[in-house]
């Protein structure tokens, strides 16, 4: 689990219907703390092969702002040849212009859900969709 601001280790694989997911955890974060973790990730998710990475991210309880959202949008270019899917859950806290350039920059899918649980559901399907 990549969270700074939790005290946690830098990041957590988690097992689900059998396969491995990065957990990305900045609920609860400030704008800071989730571009320092932002800034993270593209060296841990890089390493890993081409279209591989199950990703979850959870923005429950973060506001993201315009600096956060241009880091987010940097990182999120270099880790999309390595995802094959991602999820996001909580992400009320981001303005909906900020959400969709985040999209639109980083040409990736994002789909949002209301739990955990729909997310893992979603990233654990039989159905292939890289770069999401």
């Amino acid at each position: 689990m990549l969270s700074i601001c939790h005290g946690t280790r830098p990041h957590q694989l988690l097992a689900h219907n059998k396969k491995v997911i990065l957990l990305v955890d900045v609920s609860h974060c400030t704008p800071e703390e989730v571009q320092k973790i932002s800034a993270l990730l593209p060296k841990f998710v890089t390493q890993e092969p081409r279209e591989s990475v199950l990703l979850l991210a959870d923005f429950t309880g973060t506001k993201v702002d315009r600096p956060t959202a241009e880091r987010l949008k940097q990182d999120m270019v270099f880790d999309r040849p390595h995802l094959k899917r991602s999820a996001w859950v909580g992400t009320e806290g981001i303005p909906h212009a900020i959400f969709e350039n985040l999209k639109t920059f980083s040409r990736r899918k994002i789909p949002t859900f209301a739990t955990r649980e729909e997310a893992l559901a979603y990233l654990t399907e039989d159905e292939e969709s890289p770069h999401a």
